[in-house]
C-alpha cells in the first residue's frame, strides 16, 4: 500500500490523538507534527519518532495531507497555505471563524483539485452510522448535548463548540434550508454564551429543538428523531440506538403495535474512522463524509444563532 506524506498542525489536546492515528496506519507516513509550544511539539514528535517544528511553513509543498487542529482563528491562514502548495486538508470543526474564510477555502479546493475534510467527529459514532440505514424524513428532531464545563475550549462560544456537532447532523438529515429560528442563551461561566437552545423551522416543516450546555452537572449527548413510521433515540455517549416502529398488529382496536429495537455498540474510535476516511478519499476517490461545504452550512447556521444570541 502506498504511503501518504502526513503532519499535524497544533498537538494540543485534540492533535496529539490526530498524529496518534497517523503514525499508526499503513498508509499514512507521518512526517512531522508542529505547535507554537515547542516542548509540547517535540514531546510529541518523540513519541512517534517524527520531526518537530514550531512553524508550519517549512512543510509547504512537502507532505500530501495534514490535519489542523490549531485555535480556530489559524484555520484559514494554515488551510489556505497548503491548499496553496497541493496539499489536502482535515481542519477540526468549526471549519473557519467566518462563512467568507469557508468560502475561500472550498473554492482554492476546488481550483486546485483537492480536498477539504472538517472534523465533525460524530459523523463517524458507531450508532450514528446505523442511524443512516433506518432515517428516512423526520418531522420533529429534539437533541442535547451537555457537559460540565472545561477551560480547554473557551475561545469560542458554546454554540460553536457543542452545538455545532448537532447542527451539522441535523442538517444533513433533514437535507433542507433552515427558514427561522427562535434562541435563547446565557452566560454563566464565562464571556460567551455557556448554555443555549435554538428552535429551527425548516423549509420542508420540519422542526428541531436543540440545547447545548458546557455548564452541566453531567455528559450527555442523546438526539431523539420522530418521522411518521417511527421514534428514534440516539445516544452519542454510550453508543445506543433504540428504534420504536408501528407494527403490522394492533395493540388494540385503531392502535398500531409499537415493534422496538436496541442495538449497542463498541467504542468503534470515530477519529481513526474520520482520518482512514480521509486518506480513503484522496488515494480512492471515496466521497468526504463531511465536506467543506458540510463545514460551511453548520457554521453558517452557528454564526446565526450566535448573532441573535449577542441580540438578546
Amino acid at each position: 500500500m502506498s504511503k501518504l506524506k502526513t503532519a499535524v498542525i497544533g498537538v494540543g489536546y485534540l492533535g496529539k490523538f490526530h498524529a496518534e492515528k497517523y503514525s499508526n496506519l499503513d498508509n499514512s507516513e507521518l512526517v512531522a507534527v508542529v505547535d507554537a509550544n515547542a516542548e509540547i511539539a517535540q514531546a510529541i514528535a518523540d513519541k512517534y519518532n517524527v520531526e518537530a517544528l514550531t512553524d508550519y511553513k517549512s512543510l509547504l509543498g512537502k507532505v500530501d495531507a495534514v490535519s489542523i487542529a490549531a485555535p480556530t482563528t489559524l484555520h484559514h491562514d494554515i488551510a489556505r497555505d497548503f491548499l496553496e502548495h497541493g496539499s489536502h486538508v482535515l481542519i477540526e470543526k468549526p471549519i473557519t471563524v467566518t462563512v467568507d474564510e469557508a468560502d475561500d477555502l472550498i473554492e482554492l479546493a476546488l481550483m486546485n483539485d483537492l480536498l477539504i475534510q472538517v472534523g465533525h467527529l460524530e459523523r463517524f459514532n458507531a450508532a450514528m452510522l446505523d442511524l443512516d440505514k433506518i432515517m428516512e424524513q423526520p418531522t420533529f428532531i429534539e437533541s442535547h448535548r451537555l457537559s460540565p464545563f472545561n477551560t480547554r475550549a473557551t475561545d469560542v462560544n458554546v454554540v460553536l463548540d457543542l452545538m455545532i456537532h448537532d447542527i451539522d447532523i441535523i442538517m444533513d438529515i433533514v437535507k433542507s434550508n433552515i427558514q427561522s429560528m427562535h434562541v435563547s442563551g446565557t452566560k454563566v461561566l464565562t464571556d460567551s454564551t455557556d448554555i443555549a437552545n435554538v428552535r429551527l423551522q425548516f423549509e420542508n416543516g420540519c422542526v428541531a429543538n436543540v440545547t447545548a450546555s458546557r455548564v452541566s452537572a453531567k455528559t450527555e449527548r442523546k438526539m431523539r428523531l420522530f418521522q411518521h413510521n417511527a421514534y428514534i433515540s440516539v445516544d452519542f455517549q454510550d453508543r445506543v440506538l433504540k428504534i420504536y416502529q408501528k407494527g403490522e398488529k394492533e395493540m388494540q382496536s385503531g392502535i398500531p403495535e409499537i415493534i422496538s429495537h436496541e442495538s449497542t455498540y463498541e467504542n468503534n474510535d470515530a477519529l481513526n474512522l474520520e482520518i482512514i476516511a480521509f486518506l480513503d478519499s484522496i488515494q480512492n476517490g471515496t466521497p468526504i463524509i463531511v465536506s467543506g461545504e458540510d463545514g460551511r452550512r453548520a457554521l453558517d447556521a452557528a454564526i446565526k444563532i450566535t448573532t441573535q444570541l449577542s441580540d438578546k
